[in-house]
């Protein structure tokens, strides 16, 4: 039995002329800052000056994608917090207008001004990262790191759309997404 199936497929082989079906590359999200499900480091955690649950240095995790879908013209990104503000969530970083050819930021970078792409609006109504701010005594939060690949020309999209308003304008443009889950609580 074995070996008909082993023949059935070289003979399967021989008669494509020896090509074998490339698979679509996956789109993927990763950091060298942490692993998917694992503690993010207390300098990724806020340092918002008079709010006592921002006990970090704000530095924004390392980034790397790779394998967007054909087509694939810009790029997106959030930071969502879903336990903020008692579950009612907390977008901590709203990114997109990420030109296909950029491949990562650098740790620290997407903390700073927006360069190389366009600021949207966080919950705290920032166009850059802001780290965690759990407040003390809570379970951890999960710090869910979303990249999504779209068909829109880096240009396309006004500069500070909240989460919601990226959504609406995504609706129909997103061809893929990858993400990471980092975890934090006050320490």
């Amino acid at each position: 039995m074995r070996r008909s199936i082993l023949s059935l497929s070289l003979a399967a082989i021989a008669m494509s002329g020896g090509a074998v079906a490339q698979q679509p590359a996956v789109f993927t999200l990763s950091s060298t800052s942490f692993r998917d499900g694992a503690v993010l480091d207390v300098k990724h955690a806020g340092a918002t000056a008079g709010n006592a649950n921002c006990v970090g240095r704000n530095v924004s995790p390392q980034l790397s994608w790779s394998g967007a879908p054909e087509g694939t013209k810009s790029l997106a990104f959030l930071m969502i917090d879903p336990e903020g503000r008692n579950g009612l969530e907390v977008a901590h970083w709203v990114a997109y207008g990420v030109p296909v050819s950029r491949t990562s930021f650098a740790e620290g970078e997407a903390a700073q001004p927006p360069r190389g792409y366009v600021g949207g609006k966080s919950t705290q109504g920032l166009d850059y990262y802001s780290g965690p701010c759990t407040p003390p005594n809570t379970t951890y939060h999960h710090y869910t790191f979303v990249a999504i690949a779209t068909d829109l020309a880096p240009d396309a999209l006004p500069a500070g759309l909240t989460r919601e308003e990226l959504m609406a304008k995504l609706n129909g443009h997103a061809k893929a997404s990858s993400g990471l889950v980092g975890f934090f609580r006050h320490p």
